[in-house]
């Protein structure tokens, strides 16, 4: 039985959002373009996406937006036009940063820029960290939150502090907001307040607003058009950007609407697993709706217990898991969506203890 089939068949399910399967979500689409009279766009221009991208900016605090076909191609190009503009002086990135850890080394071999890593790859870094480096920065890339430690978040001190240590140091201050919609309930403030002192922004179209794909970059009117013309010289001038913009335009306000409970979702699953030690968590408190959850038991039987739990009790605990850094240990990231905004309370609770009770008996 695949995990698709074992996930249909569960009653209670942790991670993210229910899962649409092709032909409903293309039908939704459908039923969304016929009622709002949607044409294509042609190369980026088009009544959508020219809306939809001067929202963002509004929701932003920026001047312009444009759509990227992804967050990969955004980033660097945002961050490559910083260092430009600086000499090609280097950009300083966290050392989990997404350009580190998922893009196959794109920013050198590409000859984008030069990276420094900045700071300890557990915690986020500081303005004194920052501070700590005598080279000239062209850039200094933040991930708010950051996804690879857990979802944490600098404090609100800090992030103005770091804010105002890129200003009078000159530095280009870029945001890796992936997951900004989520950081918006963990600090209690508007996406525009958190951008603000921000030179740039990039938001994803899919992790959060569950959209097909896609990226926006946020910015100057200058720096935009520019980074516009770097996305059509990478190859990111699609013919129509119409079906991505659609994907997350229909569901866009109802899930930034959701946000905030999905936090307070995650509050109340922080709470419920204070009383099982055997499931350590990070962060120490919940920045945003995400948590990472270790275990002490190694990856292979993590994953034998998930199946377990989802044959025997209808109970999914998580998607993807990882090995942890001692040996007989184990980790994976839970994104709380509609799927734990859902399940009854009681049900999170017993599928909690029935996990707890699993870790507990010998392998």
């Amino acid at each position: 039985m695949t995990d698709a089939d074992l996930i249909r068949r569960c009653h209670t399910i942790f991670p993210g959002h229910r899962a649409r399967r092709p032909a409903e979500l293309y039908a939704d689409m459908a039923a969304w373009c016929e009622a709002n009279d949607i044409e294509h766009d042609v190369y980026g221009s088009g009544d959508l996406i020219e809306s939809f991208e001067k929202k963002i900016a509004a929701l932003l605090g920026f001047p312009a937006a444009v759509f990227c076909i992804s967050g990969t191609m955004a980033q660097v190009t945002a961050l490559r036009l910083a260092s430009t503009d600086r000499n090609r002086a280097p950009v300083a990135l966290h050392p989990t940063s997404h350009i580190f850890v998922h893009e196959r080394s794109n920013y050198q071999l590409l000859d984008h820029f030069d990276a420094l890593q900045i700071g300890d790859r557990h915690r986020p870094f500081t303005a004194a960290d920052l501070g700590a480096i005598p080279d000239r920065l062209g850039a200094v890339g933040v991930e708010l939150p950051m996804r690879e430690i857990g979802g944490q978040a600098p404090s609100w001190d800090e992030l103005d502090a770091i804010k105002a240590h890129c200003k009078a140091r000159g530095a280009h201050l870029h945001m890796d907001g992936a997951r900004l919609w989520e950081t918006a309930a963990g600090y209690g403030k508007s996406v525009a307040e958190i951008a603000a002192g921000f030179d740039s922004v990039y938001v994803s179209l899919y992790k959060g607003i569950g959209g097909l794909g896609g990226a926006m970059l946020a910015g100057s009117d200058d720096f935009v058009a520019r980074a516009a013309e770097w996305f059509r010289r990478q190859g990111g001038n699609v013919i129509h950007r119409s079906p991505y913009i659609v994907a997350a335009a229909m569901q866009f306000d109802a899930r930034l609407a959701a946000m905030p409970a999905y936090f307070k979702r995650t509050e109340f699953l922080f709470e419920a697993l204070r009383a099982h030690p055997e499931i350590r968590v990070n962060p120490a408190r919940p920045a945003a709706n995400m948590l990472h959850l270790h275990l002490p038991v190694s990856r292979e039987r993590a994953l034998a217990i998930r199946e377990r739990l989802a044959e025997r009790h209808g109970v999914w605990l998580f998607n993807r898991i990882s090995h942890g850094v001692l040996p007989d240990t184990s980790y994976f990231e839970l994104y709380v969506g509609h799927n734990l905004l859902d399940a009854a309370d009681e049900k999170v609770v017993e599928a909690l203890a029935l996990l707890a009770a699993e870790l507990r008996t010998p392998a």
